[in-house]
């Protein structure tokens, strides 16, 4: 992922990426570290 940062964000910058087809949910930061297993297990809600 880090490798490809700086270029989606000039990407989104620009208008030439959406980032909501990679966001498939929205949580307070301090709920992210409960998020990983249910994420990695694709739970509904946690996967697109």
């Amino acid at each position: 992922m880090k490798t490809y940062n700086r270029q989606l964000r000039d990407l989104i910058l620009a208008g030439r990426a959406e980032p909501s087809f990679v966001v498939s949910k929205e949580l307070p930061l301090a709920d992210a570290p409960d998020a990983y297993a249910p994420f990695d297990n694709r739970e509904e809600g946690y996967s697109t």
